[in-house]
């Protein structure tokens, strides 16, 4: 989840606003937080001002007193899932080998998230760059993986990789009996 998208959704339409704005903050049943200017059911209210009205007296706010800011977070300049290739076909019982390409290396304050048709898979470590996945049944998956930075918070997310698991035929040439 990009947790920066929904501050820079509430700066950019405070921003806009010339005098007070109302705001709408609600989450979605995937635990995904929108903002909007229109009333949502069970939206919570938020009201912006200008900055003029911060200080006493109309005057320009203060600044607050900031702590030392954070190094920015080394940028992600290359991920993508390397294995399963797109559309991939895997047959029987073959394990499906996942691996993470990811420029420059994982840092140890970055952890990465999987996920296999949108459910989180809890069973592998936060470093996991590669694992294979065992016994999966017949079916189409989707699978993805997200890069957190703990230190600020910025993730990233690779783009989906469709791949297939089919199971042999009975009736296929190979296992007829001869």
């Amino acid at each position: 989840m990009h947790l920066r998208r929904p501050w820079i959704a509430l700066c950019l339409l405070a921003a806009s606003a010339a005098g007070a704005a109302v705001v709408y903050k609600w989450t979605d049943a995937d635990g995904v937080v929108h903002f909007s200017d229109t009333a949502v059911p069970g939206a919570e209210k938020i009201v912006t001002s200008s900055p003029a009205s911060n200080g006493i007296g109309g005057g320009p706010a203060r600044a607050a007193a900031n702590p030392e800011p954070k190094p920015a977070a080394a940028e992600i300049s290359e991920l993508a899932i390397e294995s399963p290739a797109q559309e991939e076909v895997f047959f029987g019982d073959n394990v499906v080998p996942v691996r993470l390409h990811i420029v420059p290396a994982l840092k140890p304050h970055q952890t990465v998230t999987w996920h296999l048709n949108g459910k989180q898979l809890d069973d592998q470590a936060p470093d996991a760059v590669s694992f294979v996945l065992q016994t999966l049944p017949r079916g189409a998956y989707a699978i993805a993986a997200t890069v957190t930075d703990q230190e600020t918070g910025a993730s990233q997310s690779t783009d989906s990789v469709t791949f297939y698991v089919r199971q042999p035929s009975e009736l296929s040439p190979q296992h007829k009996k001869q």
